[in-house]
């Protein structure tokens, strides 16, 4: 099946209010230029220099998904152009992310990431650092950063009710985040989870934005 063939089939198992980003890493422009003319607008990317070239390259109108671990020297060349930041994994970074969004002069959207799997390798917030970060309260002193919901991965694991439960647990943080601290500002409605091996069970649990690649555009090209 063609890039295309395989948008619409994945788009066609996705419920009204969730938004698929095309996970286009490692693939050449000539394949996300396939997806762009089928439709496809979200595109995301998990290398700055990689996700730069190609921005420049590709339509204006395409949205970019920053979705890899983000380090601070490198925030200030997506800065002017990054649709949103789905990992962001430290107060620090989220500074750097405001000091860039004013030099560019645009509010730069992001997501605060969430370490839900049990792998090690996996970056992000445990659940109660996230709670530390937003009850000190001091990101709301950060004009440049618009703090649009959370991210989070599921274990790489076949056992999909393990997958389910972490799901769950990200779901039901989310809700109660939601409530907590961002009850007047409906901007924050973002849940990024599910790949391109669990977002059904991703979605079932609440995400509004499902990151696939493989089954988009086969398997990467190294």
């Amino acid at each position: 099946m063609s890039i295309q063939e395989n948008i619409r089939e994945v788009l066609s198992t996705l419920p009204a209010g969730v938004r698929l980003v095309a996970v286009s890493k490692y693939h050449p422009v000539e394949a996300l230029q396939e997806a762009y003319d089928g439709g496809q607008r979200i595109f995301g990317e998990s290398k700055v220099q990689e996700m730069t070239t190609k921005h420049e390259q590709l339509p204006s109108d395409i949205q970019w998904h920053f979705i890899g671990h983000l380090q601070t020297n490198k925030v200030k060349y997506i800065a002017p152009y990054v649709a949103l930041i789905h990992g962001v994994d430290s107060y620090k970074l989220l500074c750097e992310i405001n000091r860039q969004g004013q030099r560019a002069g645009r509010i730069i959207p992001c997501l605060l990431q969430l370490h839900v799997a049990q792998e090690e390798t996996k970056f992000g917030f445990s659940l109660d650092e996230c709670q530390q970060l937003l009850d000190a309260g001091e990101w709301r002193t950060l004009p440049y950063v618009s703090i649009r919901g959370l991210m989070g991965m599921a274990s790489n694991t076949d056992d999909m009710a393990q997958v389910r439960r972490e799901f769950a647990t990200l779901g039901k943080f989310f809700s109660q985040v939601r409530e907590k601290y961002f009850s007047d500002r409906a901007e924050f409605c973002e849940l990024s989870m599910g790949m391109s091996d669990d977002y059904p069970i991703a979605i079932e649990e609440g995400s509004t934005l499902v990151r696939v690649g493989s089954r988009i555009f086969g398997q990467r090209v190294y």
